[in-house]
């Protein structure tokens, strides 16, 4: 079990009993109680939903008085982190088996008093399935909220491709429909809801390409000193990926460049090593040339197929007939959001999307011990 896995313990669940029991009279929860030991060995994901189904049998029927009970809660300071994340499931789990619009309007109002303690964006999820535009028309009004949580919660919750939530197939299919909530958060005064709405724009580049260059562009028509950064997060993807629009719009210029094959110090390397390469870029063009440079890594899976993984490398000024040698050490030590696999792997270096030839290197096996 990874240490994510550990955010929902037993520890987390006996004192989420605890503050519940305290918010109101005859709240007993013994079906909570007995999870307890169920949520060893699971993962994350499957642990939310144990104590999710634990609460929906213990507490009372109804939408109203679940609601009263949680929002009593907020009275007591331990309410607060990743207990709430199964709690914000109740919430939307009950209003959803009620099926009236006012039980669902009243989950989103509990969504966005939860979320200052823990975001409500997976659970909120459920709902804009369920009701699509009206949970958007709720999730814009929230941009003019007060607190920067419950702005967030609109453009994070809204995202088409929010990591670790539910997929929602309606906001793929319809990716214009968040564009009110980006125009109303894109300069917030909070960094923590203007990249959220950085990053909502950079899922639509994998739907929508034209669409996010012109929001980009009409952003960029409006801009105040935090814009440009914004615009250039929204719009990573597509510069990754070479798209010539993208790259006019944050000034890079130069379609005359060629990237030579990376030069790979150490062809093999120890399993949680260091790869080192350089790379040479050339400008073949008669005008100076501004390069977005990153590389990729074709990393092993566990399938025997290999995924490559693109990084940001660097920006370069290059003169006409000029070429630049770029270098970089990229480490295999073990991180929480990739796991490795040893065997042949690859380093492709790019500039303004012209890519080189793959150069391979090998990982090697883990020791034992």
């Amino acid at each position: 079990m990874g240490a994510m896995d550990e955010l929902i313990d037993s520890s987390v669940v006996t004192e989420l009993r605890s503050i519940l029991m305290g918010s109101g009279p005859g709240v007993d929860l013994p079906t909570l109680e007995r999870s307890r030991p169920s949520l060893d060995g699971e993962r994350l994901r499957q642990r939310v939903d144990i104590v999710r189904d634990a609460l929906l049998q213990d507490l009372p029927a109804g939408c109203s008085s679940v609601e009263r009970i949680f929002l009593e809660a907020l009275d007591d300071p331990r309410f607060t982190g990743w207990m709430l994340w199964p709690v914000s499931e109740v919430v939307t789990g009950r209003a959803l088996q009620s099926g009236a619009l006012a039980d669902f309007d009243a989950a989103l109002a509990v969504l966005s008093r939860l979320t200052v303690r823990l975001t409500g964006e997976f659970a909120i999820r459920d709902l804009i399935a369920a009701r699509p535009e009206r949970a958007i028309a709720t999730m814009q009004s929230w941009t003019n909220h007060h607190d920067h949580n419950v702005r967030r919660l609109a453009t994070e919750g809204s995202r088409a491709y929010l990591p670790w939530a539910k997929r929602v197939p309606w906001l793929v299919a319809n990716p214009a429909a968040t564009q009110g909530i980006l125009d109303a958060t894109y300069q917030d005064d909070a960094d923590y809801v203007r990249r959220s709405a950085a990053n909502h724009l950079n899922d639509l580049s994998r739907i929508d390409p034209l669409l996010v260059v012109a929001t980009a562009r009409r952003w960029s028509g409006n801009p105040d000193a935090t814009t440009a950064r914004v615009i250039r997060h929204g719009l990573r993807t597509l510069v990754k990926q070479g798209n010539p629009e993208a790259l006019a719009l944050l000034g890079y210029s130069g379609g005359r460049l060629v990237v030579m094959e990376p030069r790979i110090l150490h062809p093999a390397i120890a399993w949680d090593g260091t790869v080192e390469f350089t790379a040479e870029i050339e400008n073949k063009g008669s005008q100076p040339a501004t390069a977005a440079i990153d590389y990729s890594i074709g990393f092993q899976r566990f399938n025997g197929t290999v995924s490559a993984k693109t990084f940001k490398l660097t920006s370069r000024r290059i003169a006409p007939g000029e070429t630049v040698t770029v270098s970089k050490k990229h480490s295999f030590r073990p991180i929480t959001t990739r796991t490795y696999y040893p065997g042949q792997h690859y380093v492709v270096v790019q500039a303004n999307g012209i890519a080189s030839v793959p150069a391979n290197f090998v990982v090697n096996k883990k020791e034992p011990g």
